[in-house]
Formats: structure tokens, sequence, C-alpha cells
């Protein structure tokens, strides 16, 4: 049973995607895909979390647009849920944004006031408040912010007294700081491209464990904390297509996350028709090397009248509580006799 937790659409990631949400739903069934969770990017709420992508024409505009374009994506996923129920499994989510703690309140209220929101994932695109995967300028200007902070907070050296490799490992630290923060205050089930801080770096490969000790050890905090309270991690095959050699999480870290006794999900971050299950049989292969046999998904249960949940929902007076959820285990030998893939697709 082929699926994905992760994915996006040019009709509602307008600017870095591809292609109608229901063309994209449509691939997906082409290809074998039985579950297919949808995963907009959330609204942000301030002129300063725009992406230079956004500024032009009018910024203001492009702000202003979020919150509308994210009801209507829920809208639209709704109607897709139903019009396709008998030929593929939708699930509704959305991608968390964390470029500072205050939006916290903001994500929990997103979920708790959308009944037909199934789950959030908790993702990271920024630290110290700087995106770290657009492009490499933005990476280093990440790097710069966040050796700054680090320098007045222990007002023990200029940040112009790191060498570029310290600068780099500060901003590291303080991603997989900011990380634990969101993990400790939304515990998102879904636990997006856990180290999509490598995407940028200058030695992505490198061995965090023997180079950067104190970045394990954060790294190492936060699996704990995400195996803790039950949630996934996220096998995110999108790495090898922007040029990673493994998928996030790396190889050290998906290690460090199955001796925990962890859960693996699995998703192509698509943008877009032409991405959906890219890279996906290398994926498999990776996951089989680590020796993992299978991977988990969600089936929704529909609340029935005279149930309850533990999501309840405010409405006037109609049924707005939200599914149950159960945990689905697929063996990965299952999933890789689902999909229906010609020629290469899934290797670019």
């Amino acid at each position: 049973m082929a699926f994905t937790m992760h994915s996006h659409s040019g009709q509602f990631c307008p600017g870095h995607a591809k292609d109608q949400l229901e063309d994209i739903v449509r691939h997906a069934i082409r290809i074998g895909f039985k579950t297919m969770a949808l995963t907009e990017h959330m609204p942000r709420t301030e002129l300063i979390d725009l992406y230079p992508e956004e500024m032009d024409p009018s910024p203001q505009a492009s702000l202003d647009a979020l919150m509308p374009r994210h009801l209507a994506f829920l809208s639209e996923a709704q109607r897709l849920q139903e019009k396709y129920a008998s030929q593929i499994h939708i699930l509704i989510g959305f991608e968390g944004e964390w470029p500072r703690p205050e939006f916290g309140p903001f994500i929990r209220e997103l979920y708790i006031s959308e009944p037909c929101v199934d789950f959030v994932i908790g993702s990271l695109h920024h630290a110290a408040g700087v995106p770290i995967d657009f492009d490499k300028a933005m990476y280093l200007q990440a790097a710069r912010a966040a050796a700054a902070a680090f320098s007045e907070k222990s007002s023990s050296s200029s940040p112009d007294a790191l060498s570029k490799e310290e600068e780099e490992e500060t901003l590291w630290n303080r991603y997989y700081d900011e990380q634990f923060d969101m993990l400790s205050s939304l515990r998102p089930v879904v636990v997006g491209h856990f180290d999509l801080i490598r995407l940028m770096s200058g030695d992505p490969a490198r061995d965090v464990r023997t180079q950067w000790p104190g970045t394990w050890e954060r790294i190492v905090r936060n699996l704990g904390v995400i195996r803790g309270y039950g949630g996934w991690l996220e096998c995110n095959t999108s790495a090898l297509r922007k040029g990673l050699t493994e998928p996030y999480p790396g190889r050290a870290i998906a290690t460090e996350w199955i001796k925990m006794g962890g859960k693996f999900t699995f998703s192509d971050d698509s943008h877009g028709i032409a991405q959906v299950a890219t890279n996906y049989l290398r994926g498999l292969d990776y996951l089989e090397s680590l020796g993992v046999t299978e991977l988990w998904t969600f089936r929704r249960r529909p609340v029935h009248p005279g149930t309850t949940t533990t999501t309840p929902t405010p409405g006037d007076g109609e049924d707005r509580r939200k599914a149950e959820l159960d945990e689905v285990a697929v063996p990965l030998a299952e999933f890789r006799a689902s999909l229906r893939l010609g020629g290469d697709a899934v290797q670019m």
C-alpha cells in the first residue's frame, strides 16, 4: 500500500510548486497510491515571514492572501477526499512553520479550529528567524544571525571571532534547539525532514557525532522527545532529488532512531506531479539497508453521532469533531509491490 504523508501543489503553494491539487491526486491514484496526505504550508502572520519570491509586487498583498488560501485549500481537500474516496484514502493536514516560538499557539488554533485537519507536520524551515533551505545566501545569513545571537548571549566572544566552521556549528545547534522547542510545544505526530539543516551545508555528509558532539547531543535529545510522546520520523525522499546522497534523516540519525525503537513514515514532499513518488525506490532501498521492515500511516475513522473524541471543536449545533486516526503498519515489500512506476520516473 503505497502512500505519501507530505505533499504540496502549485494551486495552494504558488511560487515554488506546480499543478492543480486534483491533478496531483489523480496522478497519485494512477501510480498506485492508496493513501495520500494533502499538507500545504500553513499561513504565516507577518511581513518578516515572507520569502523573497513573495515580496513582488506587493508584500502586504502576499501576506493577506495566505489565510484565505489556507481555508480554500481545506475546502478543496475535503471535496477531493469525498470525490475520490473509492480510489484513494485522503488525509488532510498542513505543514507547520516555526520561525519563532509565537507560532505555537497559532498552529494549535489552526489545528483545533478546523475539524477536517487530521494532523500537523512538525517542520522547521528557519533558524535564528532566517530561512535555512531557500538558498545558500540565506543559509549563510542564518549562520551569521545564529553566531551573533550566541555571542550576545555568552558575552564571551565577538561573532567575527568565529571561524566559518564554528559559525555553521552554532547554526546547527540553534536549529536543533528551536526544533526542541517546537517538539516540546506541539508534540507533532509526524516530524518532517528532521535534518533539513544539512541541505545547504558546506558538508552535508559530515559525521556530526565526531565533529560536533554538542550538536549530536541535541539531535539525540530531540529524538528522545519524539520517541517519548510516540511521534514518527518522516523518511523524506526530497533530499535525494535536491542532490543529497541520503534521504532525511541521514544514516546516523536514522540508526539512532531505530535503536530507540522509533517508527518511520514515508514522504516524497512533492511540489507537483513530476515529483510524486520521486526516488521512492531509492528511499525504500535505503530503509531496507537499515533493517527497517515497515512504514506507518493513518486510516481515518469518521466520527459518528453519539461518539466522543479527544479533540472536540466548537460548532453551531453541528458535529464538528475530528475523525479518529488509526495507526496502520505497511510492510516495505507490500509498499514496493503496490507502486506502478514506469521507466526511471522515481529516480529523477
